[in-house]
């Protein structure tokens, strides 16, 4: 299946000798949620930029829908939402007029109903005639939204859609969310809330330093790189790890009360049994026991910043 979009060797490399991105390759599946994490600085706005033509590339191609962005920037646009980080509006607009407007300026036929519907599930419903400038910050995302969805594109972009908003536009936003991927919508996100990319996200993609560093289905990636952890409360604190235990992976916590067994969980065994015994031959007896894994942050903060 060809994916929706296409992206080879993209690079950007600004007057100031700024190496933005580095020859990123990805192709996006049509109707996933792909999260782009990484620091300030690491590429993600200038990528989603350049797929919607605000930014021009050093070199590469991108297509959409099998439309290059350069030569074909009319049929990639109409197929292109984009809620932006900055609350660049008009103040003087209204909240109806705005998002109407937004519609006609991609050559969609009037449709007041979807538009009303698509304002509603924002919760903008009592706000249409309102201008702009007497909206809060969070209302202001939410008409942002609005606009960006006003054409009934097939891709959009969130460029950290929910930083600094309220929980309830946060949860307002997902719902929609889900229900733009069940429609088929391909949905592209950069987000400072790992937690939020790890509950709605299909793949995530972790930029550093302009470099896509990986690409991988949220499940294969928490497996692959994730870390389990046995942690081993004991009756009485230890001084020092045995010798005779040195062949695991162990870690003493500071008061000594605690051992920590690090652990691949893509292995055949745990060796969890065989490290019990040996505990108890060496003459430490266990109090308690409980067992962590990796979030997507852990695997984040791994990822671009290796020890």
């Amino acid at each position: 299946m060809q994916p929706i979009i296409s992206i080879k060797n993209l690079s950007k490399t600004y007057d100031t000798g700024h190496h933005a991105l580095k020859d990123v390759n990805l192709d996006i599946q049509k109707g996933e949620i792909l999260a782009l994490l990484g620091p300030n600085g690491a590429g993600k706005t200038t990528l989603i930029s350049i797929i919607c033509g605000l930014v021009a590339p050093t070199g590469g191609s991108v297509t959409v829908d099998g439309y290059d962005i350069i030569s074909d920037y009319r049929e990639t646009r109409k197929r292109i939402g984009l809620v932006p980080q900055e609350l660049a509006i008009a103040a003087f607009d209204k909240v109806f007029e705005t998002v109407q407007y937004s519609r006609g300026l991609f050559g969609k036929k009037p449709d007041n109903a979807y538009l009303e519907q698509l304002l509603s599930d924002l919760s903008l419903s009592d706000k249409l005639t309102s201008e702009l400038r007497a909206l809060s910050g969070g209302m202001k995302r939410r008409v942002l939204i609005a606009k960006a969805l006003s054409h009934e594109p097939r891709v959009l972009f969130l460029d950290e859609p929910t930083a600094g908003v309220d929980v309830e536009l946060r949860k307002d936003m997902w719902k929609i969310v889900n229900r733009l991927r069940e429609a088929g919508v391909t949905i592209i996100l950069t987000t400072h809330y790992i937690e939020e990319a790890e509950a709605i996200a299909d793949r995530v993609g972790v930029i550093s330093g302009g470099e896509l560093l990986l690409v991988d289905d949220k499940n294969n990636l928490m497996q692959k790189l994730g870390k389990k952890q046995l942690l081993i409360e004991l009756k009485e604190p230890a001084q020092a790890i045995p010798e005779s235990l040195a062949g695991y992976a162990l870690a003493l916590s500071k008061k000594g009360s605690e051992i920590i067994y690090t652990y691949d969980i893509t292995s055949d065994g745990t060796g969890i049994t065989a490290l019990l015994q040996a505990m108890a031959e060496a003459g430490l007896t266990m109090k308690d026991l409980k067992t962590s894994q990796s979030s997507l942050e852990d695997i984040f903060v791994n990822l671009v910043n290796p020890q």
